[in-house]
């Protein structure tokens, strides 16, 4: 940008700050008049009811309109609140609905395991410990029960299988013997006849 851009973008800059803060002298010392005034007297200048009074959604919604200052605004969304049964019948299941902002409410000294930035970084820890052992119990091979099979009775008084049978069933697994080890899932494949046209 030019000089001359950047002093033209200077001053409408300025004019534009000026107005705003015209704008905002007017509008406190309209607040300023306004708070001078009871609530009995601004009503009767604006031509409206008490604002406990309101009997429907559209007197309150002219209600708020008006130039009023925002402690009977709130008056008459505070009736609104009570008028329509949708708001004043609050669900218990509504999430985030007590006012957390009391600090009368908060607990002294409240500890807590979560971290700005972290999260709940102490669990996400003890998982990963946890993962840690656990591999690391399937990773040793665990003893071979020797006891147990010294102990365990043989038959010695099982019959011979006749020479001209069929095959012996087979043998199950025992605890001694490892499963074998899963095959990797098969992929599809797939083969196109090249067609030249």
């Amino acid at each position: 940008m030019s000089f001359w851009e950047k002093r033209k973008a200077a001053v409408e800059a300025e004019a534009r700050a000026e107005q705003a803060a015209v704008a905002a002298a007017e509008a406190q010392a309209q607040e300023a008049a306004l708070a001078e005034k009871s609530d009995e007297e601004l009503l009767a200048e604006a031509g409206l009811p008490d604002p406990d009074s309101l009997e429907s959604a559209e007197q309150v919604q002219d209600f708020l309109k008006a130039a009023l200052p925002q402690r009977l605004k709130t008056r008459a969304l505070r009736r609104l609140w009570r008028l329509n049964p949708v708001l004043a019948n609050v669900d218990g299941l509504v999430d985030y609905g007590e006012d957390f902002t009391d600090s009368a409410t908060v607990v002294e000294n409240l500890q807590t395991i979560y971290q700005v930035g972290k999260g709940m970084f102490d669990k996400a820890l003890e998982a990963e410990a946890e993962a840690e052992a656990k591999a690391a119990r399937l990773a040793e091979p665990e003893p071979e029960p020797v006891a147990e099979a010294e102990q365990a009775p043989t038959l010695d008084t099982a019959p011979e299988p006749a020479p001209n049978t069929a095959p012996a069933a087979p043998q199950f697994e025992t605890a001694d013997q490892e499963p074998p080890a899963p095959t990797a899932p098969r992929r599809m494949r797939f083969h196109f006849e090249s067609t030249q046209g």
